[in-house]
């Protein structure tokens, strides 16, 4: 394990390893626990009881907080009936149809967005950059509100703070719920939020405790664990 700087271990002094902080307390640490300069993101991880070799136990879904995450995403739009120029005005970094496909097959375009949408007929094409899209994670899929027709309101539901979350390879989330600097109470709220989706989402199929621990902490901070009711 590398070792931890001053800054870290001072962090820590505000910590008591033995406790478990209601939503309002971690929140009031995480300002006593930020350990840089910037203004850090802050995230919240959460170890669940999930088994990822089942397909039944896998999450995979969107979310959108009150106060949205404070990150602006790249947008990669596919159409071949709505004009580029529209889909970057609603928010999209790059857009086009099989032109764009091309160009990133090719190499011309780097695949380097943090999501992916497309217009339903747009799909067929994409298997083009299947292999590249996948183990990115970039694969429009309607299950995850990255396919519509109407993909100029896609884009600017995106583009406004949406934003999709997923099981790891563990059967864990890890996710950011906003900036330090947006405060106690707004970042109280987007926690809260995200601790009600992750309990709406918990699949049918899961067996026993659905959620072991959730811990919060700012990037490069030290975690802080969050007492919850989610089960």
């Amino acid at each position: 394990m590398a070792k931890r700087g001053k800054k870290y271990a001072k962090a820590m002094e505000f910590l008591n390893p033995e406790m478990i902080y209601s939503v309002d307390e971690a929140v009031e640490l995480l300002e006593q626990t930020n350990t840089v300069k910037f203004d850090p993101t802050v995230e919240v991880h959460f170890t669940l009881n999930l088994d990822p070799k089942h397909v039944d136990q896998m999450i995979r879904t969107t979310a959108s907080l009150p106060h949205g995450t404070g990150k602006t995403p790249t947008i990669c739009a596919f159409s071949d009936s709505i004009s580029a120029a529209d889909l970057k005005k609603a928010g999209a970094t790059a857009a086009g149809g099989e032109e764009l496909i091309a160009d990133i097959e090719s190499g011309k375009v780097a695949l380097d967005f943090d999501v992916c949408v497309a217009t339903p007929s747009m799909m067929r094409h994409l298997w083009k950059i299947a292999r590249v899209l996948g183990p990115k994670g970039l694969m429009p899929n309607p299950k995850t509100g990255t396919v519509g027709e109407d993909l100029i309101a896609v884009v600017s539901e995106i583009a406004g703070g949406k934003f999709e979350f997923r099981t790891d390879k563990h059967g864990n989330i890890h996710s950011i719920f906003g900036k330090l600097s947006f405060g106690k109470d707004k970042l109280k709220e987007n926690l809260e939020t995200f601790l009600s989706i992750v309990q709406d989402v918990k699949p049918a199929w899961s067996k026993g405790k659905y959620v072991e621990n959730i811990t919060v902490c700012n990037c490069m901070g030290p975690g802080i664990k969050l007492a919850h009711e989610i089960r």
